[in-house]
């Protein structure tokens, strides 16, 4: 089986669109805006309920000082108030 040869393809775009007007494309000319972000796609609920990325930045925060909170009563448990060291 031969390969199709490269060099033809049907062009459908229109004579309006001149390609050479556009000039050269520029890889990764916005790249560096995003640099230190993470971005997430967020379902269409939370993003109504945490409508800025600030809103979203300060409900995590609050999960990870709970999560953290959590650990470590887990791993240390404080004795009752008063009660004497052995």
């Amino acid at each position: 089986m031969k390969k199709a040869n490269g060099k033809r393809f049907d062009d459908d775009m229109r004579p309006e669109y001149d390609l050479r007007s556009l000039g050269p494309g520029v890889r990764g000319k916005y790249a560096g805006r995003l640099k230190g972000t993470t971005l997430v796609a967020l379902r269409p609920e939370v993003a109504e309920a945490f409508p800025t990325a600030d809103a979203v930045n300060e409900a995590l925060r609050v999960v990870m000082k709970a999560s953290a909170v959590m650990r470590r009563s887990k791993a240390s448990p404080k004795p009752p108030a008063g009660a004497k060291r052995s």
